[in-house]
């Protein structure tokens, strides 16, 4: 028997059946057992995998979904992994990451605001409120980081900067110049049912994953990505909004450089 811990984090038993019924489906013609063993510490989604073909799902979950490095072994200088945006702290002035690093103890990537200036080319000047203000850095949020240093001042903290690949992706959103909302919280499913239920799917022109319970609804151009929030959040109490809005983004940086 197998047990992994996926890159999927869950808040209610909903988001744990669906986890169970997707890999169920999934590997439906196997000859594999598979259960969702529930939450391991910080809600990172284990299950356990046993049968024949025990190594066709573990290769399956390791590209299609990612399993979190669990053990602090498993992590080295240099690495890029997935976490999720465990606090914005501002008092710090650093964002923490929880990358799924709980053995023998819990310990966190931090980003500090020096790299956030530098890799989001934002000006010295602007504080870590702002940054996550614009740029949608929310808790719960998925990103990709890259551990710069393995220990940080005896702190229970990897030293951390956001990824190539993430910072390509924020790019990209920028040069859009297309709305984002991001939704935090809801499965694909259920964010197109919603569209569907509103008529909001004629503001949209895709939908990006982020994650098995994150998503960002690309919106038209001209469609105000915060006038949705009410219409869907209506259908989606238990969900959290983020506006990623490219204009306001480049009309800062414009400031930024006049100063």
């Amino acid at each position: 028997m197998t047990v992994l811990t996926l890159l999927v984090k869950t808040s209610n038993s909903g988001q744990l059946k669906k986890v169970d019924d997707m890999l169920k489906a999934e590997f439906e013609n196997l000859d594999l057992e598979v259960e969702v063993l529930g939450n391991s510490v910080n809600k990172w989604v284990q299950v356990s995998l046993s049968g024949e073909d025990e190594a066709i799902a573990k290769s399956y979950i390791a590209k299609q979904i990612g399993t979190c490095p669990a053990s602090i072994k498993n992590v080295s200088q240099f690495s890029v992994l997935k976490g999720f945006i465990s606090k914005v702290d501002t008092a710090r002035q650093e964002l923490k990451v929880d990358i799924g690093v709980f053995e023998p103890k819990i310990i966190q990537a931090v980003i500090s605001l020096a790299y956030l200036q530098a890799e989001l080319a934002v000006g010295s000047k602007m504080d870590l409120k702002k940054i996550s203000e614009i740029y949608g850095f929310y808790e719960k949020l998925p990103l990709w980081v890259k551990v710069t240093r393995l220990s940080i001042d005896g702190d229970d903290a990897l030293e951390a900067e956001l990824s190539m690949e993430q910072v390509e992706k924020i790019h990209l959103w920028q040069q859009s110049l297309l709305d984002r909302l991001i939704i935090l919280g809801a499965s694909l499913e259920e964010i197109e049912t919603t569209l569907e239920r509103t008529g909001l799917n004629r503001d949209v022109v895709g939908t990006e994953t982020l994650g098995l319970f994150e998503h960002a609804l690309i919106c038209k151009l001209g469609t105000d990505a915060t006038g949705l929030i009410p219409k869907i959040g209506w259908y989606m109490k238990k969900a959290a909004f983020v506006v990623f809005n490219p204009k306001k983004i480049l009309g800062l940086m414009g400031e930024k450089s006049l100063e």
